[in-house]
């Protein structure tokens, strides 16, 4: 009789850890995409003012600053994961144009304002790119723990289900061509 109840007890005890600690990691996986959230935030927030800091100076590539207007709007209403790896993707691409172009025009490597807007976007690239990473690494976490026994029974009697990776898509993994003759 103590033996069925210690065995009884190792399995509740084993059962409640397990859940908790999924519950914990579905958890972690929220936090980190809203840390992405929040870094997307500041960049769809620096991009407009960069832009206007820069247009009056590059008067021929309005096609350009344009084309990332549009990019951002579609990031900032993308709602899908995949999507708004898609959207974040061409983002990036274009933003890594734009500051290729600035070569061609001394007078916009020389403004302050405009110093401060590429340090201040490259700065939230970079944190944009650790938090990618460190959401990646959670859902490989979290998405192992529901799928290994003993776990996963668990798992399924819950409804924990799987989280997408963030993946950038093929076509925005290839750097962006950039041609800097006028």
């Amino acid at each position: 009789m103590l033996i069925a109840l210690i065995v009884a007890g190792v399995i509740i005890l084993w059962f409640v850890l397990t859940y908790n600690s999924l519950v914990a990691l579905r958890n972690r996986v929220r936090n980190a995409w809203h840390q992405i959230d929040v870094q997307l935030k500041r960049r769809h927030d620096l991009i407009p003012n960069l832009v206007n800091t820069v247009k009056g100076y590059m008067k021929y590539e309005q096609e350009t600053l344009e084309k990332i207007i549009q990019a951002r709007a579609r990031a900032v209403s993308a709602k899908e994961m995949k999507e708004k790896a898609k959207a974040e993707g061409e983002l990036s691409g274009l933003l890594t144009r734009l500051f290729a172009l600035f070569e061609n025009y001394p007078e916009l490597k020389a403004n302050e304002n405009v110093l401060k807007l590429q340090e201040e976007l490259t700065t939230t690239e970079n944190q944009i790119a650790f938090a990618r990473q460190f959401y990646n690494d959670i859902v490989m976490r979290y998405n192992t723990k529901i799928q290994s026994f003993p776990s996963n029974i668990i798992a399924g009697m819950f409804g924990f289900k799987p989280e997408e990776f963030f993946e950038i898509p093929e076509e925005e993994k290839e750097a962006p061509e950039v041609d800097l003759s006028l």
